[in-house]
């Protein structure tokens, strides 16, 4: 069943009357990893995979939602919202929070949610109903709010409901994203750039690891304090530092111990700031072998440098490193399991699929998913 029908014939069950709809997606991000929260550049953009959300407004202070994915249902009064333990329910209330926190009035509403955003994947599938929310509730409640207020909101709903100190990429490429782009984001200024990778003869191809991140959360929280370490250490030196963004490779080689966590960590981010700006480089003079050698550099210091990967990413990664039809490949996301991203020859996907799918069977006993994107336009209303 199409999914915007099965959304819409769930909700006027439950609810006995007309939802109005909205999606918004899930990302992808070609590389620049763990940069975002450290103030430097990110190249993400939305893809074909959503969360969708059937919403009308209530005439009391309820909020009633019910997960389709889950089938489990989360009732609440807008005054006696809190956060929930490990709850699916705090990517919607942390939003309404945000909103009361900025001085806007939100009544009682129902919404069912379902996506095909897949969980655990690193496809921020948590981002993607964040923005669902707020741009829904935003449009039925006629607020006006600009988009990179709803961004900023929606990554605070994240911060203070579900526990994770996100950077800003993962709901800034749900929701500003355009079709046929990746977005060059500068996370200090929040100024970007939409620039065109609409490559017929290569594609974007995701191996789904199949092993969720337990250890994301908190080892995330960990790296971004690591970071931060780091920061202060060089900030005795040079007081005008502000984040990584400011800190070059020789200053970390001079002010931190060598191989320590910290050392290490800094090396990869201020590293991963100049392989963005170099693959930018690289797409604009349509050089996606020299943007897929990024991709494998990048991968190589999530794994031995910032230490996120985990040995099922590396031996995929390792898989495709001499296969002429993939140009580059690595971890994505958070860490410690989810998908790896690959450009792959579009007129060789299904050998590249057969062979990466067969190996890693053999290897682990299961055959990975797999995602081939299409990149796509950000948060929006769906007119029926």
């Amino acid at each position: 069943m199409d999914i915007v029908k099965e959304v819409k014939d769930i909700f006027e069950s439950k609810f006995q009357t007309k939802p109005v709809l909205f999606a918004s997606p899930g990302r992808v991000n070609l590389i620049g990893e763990h940069t975002d929260y450290n103030e430097g550049f990110i190249l993400p953009a939305a893809i074909d995979k959503a969360v969708y959300v059937a919403v009308s407004l209530r005439t009391d202070d309820t909020i009633h939602l019910h997960a389709v994915d889950f089938n489990e249902d989360y009732i609440v009064t807008v005054n006696e919202m809190a956060p929930v333990v490990n709850g699916w329910s705090n990517y919607i209330l942390g939003v309404v929070d945000q909103l009361q926190k900025n001085g806007y009035a939100v009544p009682g509403f129902n919404m069912v949610i379902r996506g095909n955003v897949p969980s655990g994947a690193g496809l921020s599938s948590s981002a993607a109903l964040e923005c669902a929310v707020i741009f829904a509730l935003n449009d039925l409640l006629g607020l006006d709010i600009p988009k990179i207020d709803m961004v900023k909101m929606a990554q605070l709903a994240e911060h203070t409901y579900a526990g994770v100190k996100c950077g800003i990429m993962d709901q800034f490429a749900s929701m500003m994203s355009i079709d046929g782009h990746v977005i060059r984001l500068d996370c200090r200024s929040l100024e970007y750039d939409y620039i065109p990778f609409n490559f017929k003869d290569i594609s974007v191809v995701l191996f789904n690891t199949q092993v969720t991140h337990n250890l994301a959360s908190s080892e995330y929280n960990t790296r971004r304090e690591e970071c931060e370490a780091g920061v202060a250490i060089i900030k005795k030196k040079h007081p005008h530092v502000q984040s990584l963004r400011d800190v070059t490779l020789d200053w970390v080689e001079q002010y931190l111990e060598k191989d320590s966590k910290i050392y290490n960590r800094c090396k990869f981010v201020t590293g991963e700031n100049q392989r963005l700006l170099d693959g930018c480089d690289a797409i604009a003079d349509n050089d996606l072998e020299s943007f897929g050698a990024l991709m494998f550099e990048t991968h190589e210091g999530l794994s031995k440098l910032y230490e996120v990967s985990c040995k099922e990413l590396d031996f995929l990664v390792d898989t495709v490193k001499e296969n002429k039809a993939v140009l580059g490949s690595r971890m994505m996301g958070g860490g410690f399991g989810g998908c790896t991203i690959n450009l792959v020859k579009t007129s060789e996907i299904d050998e590249v699929v057969a062979d990466v799918t067969g190996k890693y069977q053999e290897k682990y006993g299961i055959k990975p998913p797999v995602y081939i994107c299409t990149l796509q336009k950000g948060t929006y209303k769906i007119e029926i």
